[in-house]
């Protein structure tokens, strides 16, 4: 089913009548969305793709979401990122009701690679990430990295984000100086310079709009960090992108610049 189409009331009141019966629900990609629409699935972590996770949490604000797992299953209530990770939820179940050599079995008729089922608290697989995460194979940096992504207007201490991932805030910090060499704060105030940067060049935007879209608290303040980064305020930035000979600076060709990790806006090689 397809979350942002119209769905019927008939078919919602279908789902709220099985929910009511105590039947599990599976919600499969945008299948999630139906099911929220439905309201069966309030207090109950759900499972969206990152491709998706912006739109949910739009639609469904009051409503708990991860965008970091290829499944979730809570209690009565299963949903999924969708894609490969459909399979895994297959083999989960299958695992769960009938035993792993069934499971297996149904992953070697499927000609799956892999003949492990992969656990629902895997990470999900993301686009091509800045090059100062791409590299690091540590769960927990890169799980901080989605955090500071999936709240760039509204910034969230370092320490939570900590408590999030049952890490103490030095631990957190000691990661990330070993795995990227800088502190989580720089590396969450570079990321939001980097997307605010992407929305100059797009131009449709005022500067204080991009201020409090990436979480500054005023233009000046805005305005005093992207010089400090890229050597010329959002201003000169946005005249020159607007002259039709604009050309990169230097300081402007680092990885994957301007990318947000949930949301490819666009590749500045």
């Amino acid at each position: 089913m397809q979350g942002r189409e119209q769905v019927g009331e008939q078919t919602l009141a279908y789902l709220r009548q099985a929910a009511s019966q105590g039947v599990a629900l599976v919600g499969v990609c945008t299948g999630v969305f139906v099911l929220c629409r439905a309201g069966v699935m309030k207090n109950r972590l759900c499972c969206v793709s990152w491709y998706h996770r912006q739109d949910f949490m739009e639609a469904f604000p009051d409503h708990n979401v991860s965008s970091d797992r290829l499944f979730v299953a809570d209690r009565s209530r299963i949903s999924c990122s969708g894609g490969a990770g459909t399979a895994d939820m297959a083999s989960y179940l299958l695992e769960k009701h009938f035993g792993k050599s069934t499971a297996q079995k149904a992953s070697h008729v499927l000609l799956l690679e892999r003949q492990a089922v992969r656990q629902q608290n895997l990470l999900q697989p993301t686009p091509p990430l800045m090059g100062e995460i791409r590299l690091t194979a540590n769960p927990h940096v890169k799980r901080a990295a989605m955090a500071m992504e999936q709240n760039m207007n509204e910034p969230v201490a370092i320490g939570v984000i900590a408590e999030q991932l049952g890490l103490s805030p030095r631990h957190l910090v000691r990661l990330f100086q070993t795995e990227i060499g800088m502190k989580p704060t720089d590396f969450y105030r570079l990321i939001r310079l980097r997307y605010a940067r992407a929305l100059l060049r797009q131009g449709d935007m005022s500067i204080t709009e991009i201020a409090i879209e990436t979480g500054f608290s005023d233009c000046a303040h805005f305005s005093r960090q992207f010089k400090a980064r890229f050597g010329l305020t959002p201003t000169e930035l946005r005249l020159m992108a607007s002259g039709g000979s604009y050309e990169e600076p230097a300081v402007f060709n680092d990885n994957y610049a301007g990318v947000r990790l949930f949301e490819e806006m666009e590749h500045v090689s």
